[in-house]
């Protein structure tokens, strides 16, 4: 009679523990795509910047001193003094702070538009769905900057203003992206056993259809911050973003900035570096990021960085 197979036991150090998917997220970050790891210190850098402005910043943002008027930078003024002796080095700190909430309240109202179109939309399909995208048809014929204008004359200039305009603006135009991603997962098998069982149309949606375009989402919340905060920047710049003397990169670049750019190139050198470093660090960040998360590219991590596990031993008789 022949012995029966056995298999020898797997150990525990042989199968690698499931770890959260964002923590495997961010190690490949780490060691696969180090440009946006570096953008990603820049991100960071920026928030930690804006948080911790009060404490960084060696002045006031308004805080006046007339005899530093267009001083140099110096050992007094690390980054040099405007026509009004603010010091620029913390209205630059100060002004990460603005850029910081428009970018993430911004992208955050952005990306909420985008499921509430793209969700019902991409899922419902038919009569709906003509409807719907002939009015995002409708809303993209406008030119983004004459529709921002128009808006923000009416809302008056502010930081809520900005950030319900530019993320209402950008939601309804980007929202299919999210309207695609949902139309290529609610033909999946699973999603139409959830039908046929009766599954009610909300819970398949929480279920089976928001967790499965999280990559996408991600990615459009990433990418839409440096878009935010340069729309933000054109808005203060001709006027009608951050109302003075409230510091914003783009403010700080237009008005006094223009007139005294020749006599005092760095009342408009820092912050326009700042912004466009800033910028450039998030559009790494987003391309590194939706990379990792698109399983059709190479390195992607499909399910949300699911293991491998090591194969059992060999059988043995």
């Amino acid at each position: 009679m022949a012995e029966p197979i056995t298999t020898a036991p797997i150990r525990s150090e042989d199968v690698r523990k499931r770890r959260h998917w964002f923590v495997d997220l961010f190690t490949r970050l780490w060691k696969e795509k180090p440009l946006a790891t570096f953008g990603g210190i820049i991100v960071l850098i920026m928030f930690l910047t804006g948080i911790f402005a009060n404490l960084l910043a060696p002045y006031g943002f308004n805080e006046i001193i007339l005899s530093d008027r267009l001083d140099a930078p110096s050992g007094v003024h690390w980054l040099g003094a405007d026509n009004l002796g603010r010091d620029l080095l913390s209205r630059v700190i100060f002004g990460a702070r603005i850029s910081m909430i428009v970018g993430v309240a911004g992208a955050g109202l952005s990306v909420m538009v985008n499921m509430l179109i793209g969700i019902p939309s991409g899922f419902f399909g038919g009569k709906f769905d003509i409807i719907m995208q002939r009015f995002v048809d409708a809303f993209l014929c406008f030119p983004p900057l004459i529709l921002y204008l128009t808006i923000m004359a009416i809302l008056g200039t502010g930081i809520l203003p900005v950030i319900l305009v530019l993320g209402v603006s950008m939601g309804i135009g980007q929202s299919r992206i999210v309207r695609a991603a949902v139309i290529g997962i609610k033909e999946n098998v699973y999603v139409e056993a959830a039908r046929a069982i009766g599954v009610p149309t909300g819970r398949t949606l929480i279920k089976h259809i928001l967790p499965n375009i999280m990559a996408p989402i991600l990615v459009v919340f990433t990418v839409g911050m440096g878009r935010m905060i340069l729309a933000e920047a054109s808005l203060s710049f001709l006027g009608f973003g951050i109302a003075p003397p409230t510091p914003s990169w783009g403010g700080m670049l237009s008005g006094t900035g223009r007139t005294y750019m020749l006599q005092a190139p760095w009342m408009v050198l820092w912050p326009g570096l700042a912004l466009s470093l800033v910028v450039y660090g998030i559009n790494m960040l987003g391309d590194g990021v939706r990379d990792l998360l698109d399983p059709r590219l190479r390195g992607g991590l499909g399910r949300y960085g699911a293991v491998k596990r090591k194969k059992p031993a060999e059988v043995t008789s």
